[in-house]
């Protein structure tokens, strides 16, 4: 909460907190790379903690590409390995959303 309240602009929060989704969105200036780059921080902060609650990282929204990082942080690598494997199977010609999820 303290996260929230120490932001550099509100911070709308929308979702479904009964089964446990919510969605912060953090407002940033795009001219201004500083509050970017405090908006990731937050963020970070944000994973860490849900993943400490043996939360997700993804909730139903998915990973694409910006939670690559955090999907990492919540599975491991071995099980990033193994979802890299399954999809040079499925999709040997990387045609299937390449670039997210897994990266290359």
């Amino acid at each position: 909460m303290q996260d929230v309240k120490s932001y550099i602009a509100p911070v709308p929060l929308l979702g479904h907190i009964g089964d446990g989704n919510f969605h912060l969105m953090f407002l940033v200036d795009p001219a201004k790379p500083e509050e970017t780059e405090l908006a990731k921080k937050f963020n970070k902060r944000l994973v860490e903690r849900a993943l400490a609650m043996e939360g997700t990282c993804t909730g139903e929204h998915g990973v694409g590409m910006g939670k690559m990082g955090s999907l990492r942080m919540e599975l491991g690598d071995d099980v990033i390995d193994v979802m890299r494997d399954i999809k040079k199977v499925l999709d040997p010609e990387n045609l299937m959303n390449p670039g997210k999820v897994i990266p290359a």
